[in-house]
């Protein structure tokens, strides 16, 4: 039995349940940013491996900063109803603590819709890329508690009148 959805209740369905992409045509374009947050925990040697710089394949933080950057500019890419967007900044940074790492990620665009996706993507490749540099000294390491944090703009600040 099909389920009838209200037209209107889910935005990236239409009256007769089937998927579309949100039309946002009307929309204006505002500057807009997002941070989400996300964290990596891993092993004390995994840790030590980072901070000794002994990691066989490179820094993992360095790659997984720039992972990250490219992972904001192709979210459209990857998650099928995400609008691209023209990505103005991206900011990721990786902040150690005693078991691994934070992540935050921002992005900013001036366009019709919000960033959030794309700074939820680059904290999660970014968290998974530093797994995959250090998955030969850790493999229990666990990803998590990736959320979106803040988020600005849209018809609150228009950028064209």
């Amino acid at each position: 039995m099909k389920t009838k959805i209200k037209r209107g209740a889910l935005t990236h369905v239409d009256a007769k349940g089937h998927v579309r992409m949100v039309d946002v045509t009307a929309k204006a374009e505002t500057v807009r940013e997002a941070t989400a947050v996300g964290e990596i925990w891993m092993s004390g040697e995994a840790v030590r491996a980072i901070r000794d710089g002994s990691v066989k394949k490179g820094d993992p933080l360095q790659t997984a900063r720039l992972a990250g950057i490219m992972a904001a500019k192709h979210t459209s890419g990857l998650i099928p109803l995400c609008h691209p967007l023209a990505v103005t900044a991206v900011d990721v940074a990786l902040t150690a603590r005693s078991w691994g790492y934070a992540i935050s990620a921002t992005v900013r665009t001036t366009g019709p819709t919000g960033v959030e996706m794309e700074a939820l993507t680059a904290v999660s490749v970014a968290a998974l890329t530093v797994y995959d540099m250090l998955k030969a000294i850790d493999r229990t390491m666990e990803i998590g508690a990736i959320r979106v944090t803040a988020k600005s703009g849209g018809s609150k600040t228009p950028v064209r009148g």
